[in-house]
């Protein structure tokens, strides 16, 4: 069994690193490759002055990190909160350059943040944020070098902005320096629910693997912003039932189940859960420990720990967030039985669909939303698959069958292009 009596770690970085050691093991990597692949490539770190409403000039904290590049221009989403640590820009970072080469996508990762409260921001103070963030930054994004896209706390509104004044910058139109970008924009069909809906078809296939019907399964999703409301309405669609969902604030709880829809219009029209009819309020880590056949977290990182795993309740864990759960939860979970889709597969959706939105923007050709579901719909089973397969032939959990897919695959790929000079 597990040791729960140890200290846990939690910083995502070092989480991060030893998720990736532990595949470096299972494949025998050299110590100068794991040093390679251990390493954030270029982290930039930018101050932010913004001009208030009240007139006076606060400066913010930004962050871009781009981990690693061997097989592709960097990918990753801007957040931006009040949390924010360069360590989990790195984090997530290093998450997305497995997460790319976990769906076999050409890019390599990178991520953004800001430290700010986007809730105590104006829209005018926010678009001064966001167009400043994306000076300083510029150096290094661009369609070929670094193409950044939502992520908590950020929309396509963001993404117009950004693109905007980079656009402004280089003295054209440069729509594929941003993913997740409006409609109008050159942003893609089926981009809004991408994230969701791969969860979803990932999760089809664990439910196929587990021998649960999604059909009446019983779902709970931790953390309802854009991924998990998502989720929920697509997995309504399947015939699930949603019986627990929270956002920032509070949770609820229905066991006949949620109107999905009026959670999401209560939610709307006063800015939280709190309040919502005809379901019972509970707090927020509650949902984590609601007996379910699928639990979906997707709030942030460090969700599922060694102090609350014991009273998760699930079958089937399908991680919509980033690094939601510890190593030592992970253990714990496996040594359980419960069947656990990590998040470098999970919500791996997200950037599938950004991919197909940059190729779209770079041949200025776009694609119906039945293209895009279909082509995401082969790219996530696929996927599954492979890591399913991965995890059976070195008999661990799925977490390390996919980082071992994805470190064998960004290796292999540093190793054909050597060291310059």
């Amino acid at each position: 069994m597990t040791n729960h009596t140890a200290p846990e770690e939690l910083n995502p970085f070092e989480i991060a690193k030893q998720q990736f050691d532990l595949a470096a093991e299972y494949l025998k990597l050299e110590d100068s490759m794991r040093d390679v692949l251990r390493h954030a490539k270029r982290q930039l770190i930018v101050s932010i002055p913004v001009k208030m409403d009240s007139g006076h000039v606060e400066v913010f904290e930004g962050y871009r990190v781009q981990h690693n590049i061997a097989r592709g221009p960097a990918k990753g989403g801007i957040r931006y909160h009040p949390q924010v640590t360069l360590d989990e820009v790195k984090a997530l970072a290093s998450w997305m350059t497995w997460k790319c080469a976990t769906v076999g996508i050409p890019y390599g990762g990178g991520k953004g943040g800001v430290v700010c409260d986007p809730k105590s921001l104006s829209i005018g103070e926010l678009e001064r944020l966001t167009r400043r963030y994306a000076f300083e930054i510029a150096p290094i994004i661009g369609p070929d070098r670094d193409i950044p896209a939502p992520d908590v706390y950020t929309n396509e509104q963001t993404m117009a902005w950004i693109m905007d004044t980079i656009s402004m910058v280089r003295g054209h139109t440069e729509l594929a320096v941003v993913t997740g970008k409006p409609l109008s924009l050159g942003g893609s069909y089926g981009r809004a629910e991408a994230t969701a809906r791969g969860g979803l078809y990932v999760a089809r296939e664990a439910c196929r693997v587990k021998g649960v019907d999604l059909k009446g399964a019983r779902v709970a999703i931790h953390g309802f912003g854009n991924a998990g409301s998502n989720f929920a309405k697509l997995a309504t669609g399947d015939g699930a039932r949603i019986i627990a969902i929270c956002d920032s604030r509070c949770g609820v709880y229905a066991e006949n189940g949620i109107n999905v829809e009026a959670a999401l219009r209560h939610k709307d029209e006063t800015g939280s859960l709190l309040g919502f009819a005809n379901a019972e309020e509970i707090p927020c880590e509650q949902v984590l420990e609601t007996e379910c056949d699928i639990l979906v977290p997707s709030a942030l990182e460090n969700s599922i720990t060694l102090k609350n795993v014991e009273r998760v309740k699930t079958k089937i864990i399908v991680e919509l967030a980033n690094g939601p759960t510890t190593p030592g939860a992970d253990l714990a979970l496996a040594d359980r039985g419960i069947f656990l889709l990590p998040d470098i597969l999970a919500n791996a959706g997200g950037v599938t669909v950004s991919y197909y939105e940059w190729v779209q923007n770079q041949y200025s050709f776009f694609w119906t939303e039945k293209q895009v579901n279909d082509s995401l719909e082969q790219t996530m089973r696929t996927a599954f698959r492979s890591v399913h397969e991965k995890s059976g032939l070195h008999n661990t959990d799925m977490r390390t069958g996919a980082y071992i897919l994805a470190v064998e695959r960004v290796a292999e790929a540093t190793r054909m292009r050597g060291i310059f000079p």
